[in-house]
């Protein structure tokens, strides 16, 4: 990413939630602790099944009185719907404001160049009232503005910025292995901390219950996690969704993630695997790109 470049993610929907409940009522679904989130700190998190599954997953930040939820906006209205059968009573209100706020990427360089900011995942600070986050995943995706859309183009202006394709931002965070288009794809097949959210700073193993908190702790207490979410690189062929993944006639993964910026669950512990090796996919072979975040 260059330092004066701007991505407008369209591709992201903003939810606003507030309300007299509001702190308990997230507290109680997702796998981050949202008492973290403060006006100069915001958290990644995931909403999961009972079971663990992958359902949603959004960044959190503090606004007014509530919280926005940055999330894919294909998921939008199904996180919308889910977040509204969980309220029953709780005294919450649930807005979806995707028509009008607007997620913008710039660099982690640009965002150090501001006053009075820390070099610190998460951490928020504001530009003309409105929250500009280096993103709490990984600092290397950059930061994020949320802003009004009317207020975009001024902004842009005033921070000497120059706009961008967004795909240029979202191959990079391929490249860093962070997924953040066709999520949709995730649901239901993979537990959360298969999708890496541990390393990207999405679970929080000391906070208290949560829904599917009982296998995502079990998975790491008993170090039962034999697979991960890595981004692929077709090399020839082609490749579809649920295509089995192979080395020496050995599965030992399949694609999740199809599309133009492709994941796949893979058994990294295999004995068979190794980042430099060429895979057998569907009709076509594949290279594991090894994520910024691997350790």
């Amino acid at each position: 990413m260059n330092k004066n470049d701007i991505y407008t993610l369209e591709d992201r929907g903003i939810l606003y939630l507030q309300g007299e409940n509001i702190l308990e009522f997230l507290q109680n679904l997702i796998t981050n602790d949202v008492n973290k989130v403060k006006e100069n700190y915001s958290c990644f998190a995931s909403l999961l099944t009972p079971q663990g599954k992958y359902l949603f997953d959004f960044i959190i930040i503090k606004h007014k009185n509530g919280y926005f939820l940055d999330c894919e906006k294909k998921q939008i209205d199904q996180l919308y719907k889910q977040l509204n059968i969980y309220k029953l009573r709780s005294k919450v209100e649930i807005l979806n404001l995707s028509n009008e706020f607007v997620v913008a990427a710039i660099s982690r360089e640009k965002f150090l160049s501001l006053q009075n900011v820390k070099d610190e995942p998460g951490y928020t600070m504001k530009y003309n009232e409105d929250s500009i986050i280096l993103d709490p995943r990984n600092k290397e995706l950059g930061a994020r503005l949320i802003i009004n859309l009317e207020k975009l183009d001024h902004s842009i202006k005033k921070l000497e910025l120059n706009s961008k394709e967004s795909s240029e931002y979202y191959m990079y965070s391929h490249r860093l292995g962070i997924a953040q288009l066709d999520t949709d794809k995730l649901q239901n097949k993979i537990f959360g901390i298969e999708c890496n959210f541990e390393e990207l700073n999405g679970i929080d193993f000391k906070k208290g219950c949560y829904v599917g908190q009982e296998n995502t702790a079990r998975i790491k207490l008993k170090n039962k996690l034999s697979k991960k979410l890595f981004p692929i690189e077709v090399i020839d062929g082609s490749i579809k969704a649920d295509d089995e993944i192979s080395i020496n006639e050995k599965q030992i993964g399949k694609v999740i993630i199809n599309k133009k910026y492709p994941f796949a669950l893979i058994k990294f512990n295999d004995e068979n695997f190794n980042f430099d090796k060429k895979l057998n996919c569907g009709s076509g072979s594949i290279k594991t790109l090894k994520p910024v975040w691997l350790k």
